[in-house]
């Protein structure tokens, strides 16, 4: 049993330091919301006033965080200087690989270890421990994140240095928001002109048309049950986390001077969905801004 802090406790962080609680390591989590604060402690966790109160004498700490900024404020010198040495930290959150790299050298410069460790499979992987950590950092370090990785996730790859973990995630989501707009407007096609979008989604599945969004994640209602497609599109991915996930696609991009047109497509189509006031919504939930704009 490891002694475990776990900032950030929304819908992926909740269910990740849960499947570790299972595991019986000992963790305290933290969060500012003072319903994900409830919803933990209702599963048997420990919680802190403080992130640092929360990472004060722990061997590991995860975070699950919004975006970079969000890391950069709270894993500054100082605070990982609070740390014991030889701290483990394992950045759980999807930012720009920019700041993974500089907090990993502070944490060198602490005595600690970190990784960048962005994760895929969305929430239902995080609740059924079925995550794909995409990682970052030197070998020693994912080595000592192993035992807790696998209690959360099923695969692990190592992508390369510092940053790596991140850059691959950048590219993942940026192909899964191409593939969410594809699939949404595929079954929009078909049902507009008559096909059962349960027996089109069935039939492309085993065509060359199939894909993970159509699979595990599938948009359209009534199709699949557990997805945020069958709650009104709650409970996920959100909308304003693909538009900042694919805004960091575009920095990218600029700054490798590569071109990626189809991700500027979906960057515009998601932002603007976000700007409509849907940002809390599913990132599948796209599907509407499609029906949406064919109404106007």
């Amino acid at each position: 049993m490891q002694k475990i802090a776990f900032i950030g406790l929304g819908n992926m962080g909740n269910p990740m330091a849960i499947n570790l609680l299972k595991n019986s390591h000992d963790i305290i989590g933290f969060d500012l919301s003072k319903e994900a604060i409830a919803n933990f402690k209702k599963a048997g966790g420990k919680t802190a006033a403080t992130a640092l109160d929360a990472c004060r004498d722990r061997e590991v700490v995860i975070t699950m965080l919004p975006s970079g900024k969000h890391v950069a404020e709270l894993l500054t010198d100082e605070f990982i200087g609070n740390l014991k040495p030889g701290t483990l930290i394992i950045e759980s959150s999807t930012i720009d690989p920019a700041t993974a790299k500089a907090v990993a050298t502070l944490a060198k410069t602490r005595n600690c270890f970190m990784i960048d460790a962005p994760v895929s499979g969305g929430t239902a992987g995080a609740q059924n421990a079925t995550l794909t950590f995409i990682v970052g950092g030197t070998q020693d370090a994912l080595q000592k994140a192993m035992p807790y990785l696998t209690c959360m996730g099923k695969n692990i790859f190592h992508a390369g240095p510092s940053g790596a973990g991140q850059m691959t995630k950048i590219c993942n989501n940026l192909l899964l928001s191409i593939l969410m707009i594809g699939t949404s407007e595929a079954l929009n096609l078909g049902t507009a002109n008559g096909l059962d979008p349960k027996v089109l989604s069935e039939i492309i599945q085993k065509s060359s048309g199939r894909n993970w969004a159509l699979e595990v994640y599938n948009p359209y209602p009534g199709v699949m049950e557990g997805v945020p497609a069958s709650r009104e599109y709650t409970g996920g991915f959100a909308v304003d986390l693909m538009t900042k996930d694919l805004g960091l696609a575009m920095e990218a991009s600029l700054a490798a001077k590569t071109a990626i047109p189809m991700g500027n497509i979906a960057f515009n189509f998601y932002k603007t969905w976000s700007e409509e006031g849907n940002g809390k919504l599913d990132f599948s939930s796209i599907i509407r801004f499609l029906d949406h704009k064919e109404s106007n």
